[in-house]
């Protein structure tokens, strides 16, 4: 099972900034579309921002445009999330995830989270 390593979670107070980190050894991320998800107790995960094979094109939920930023950057092998104006409700586990199509079957990696807290 090829690991994603995620890092850079922490306790941060509203208004505050994190920048979360996804690395791995195994796999090379601009060969994947990758991806943030983030995951609330209680709640469904949901998806946070992508950044596709490209490298110059991204997405991100309502929720968090104009705050967030994905980015990647090959020589390092690493994809951020930059995470700005954070608010309570950004507080979840947030999730890396590499995927790629390779001749019609799924190539699909998870990291095992870093916890992001936003409160006073």
């Amino acid at each position: 099972q090829v690991a994603l390593v995620e890092s850079g979670g922490g306790l941060v107070r509203p208004g505050g900034s994190l920048r979360l980190s996804c690395t791995s050894s195994e796999i090379t991320f601009s060969s994947y579309a990758t991806s943030w998800y983030r995951q609330a107790p209680l709640k469904e995960r949901e998806l946070v921002a992508t950044v596709l094979i490209t490298g110059d094109s991204t997405n991100y939920h309502d929720s968090v445009k104009g705050r967030f930023t994905v980015s990647r950057v090959n020589d390092k092998n690493t994809v951020y999330l930059q995470m700005n104006d954070l608010k309570p409700e950004d507080t979840a586990v947030y999730y890396c995830r590499a995927l790629r199509r390779v001749r019609g079957l799924i190539d699909d990696h998870w990291g095992h989270g870093t916890q992001v807290t936003v409160s006073s």
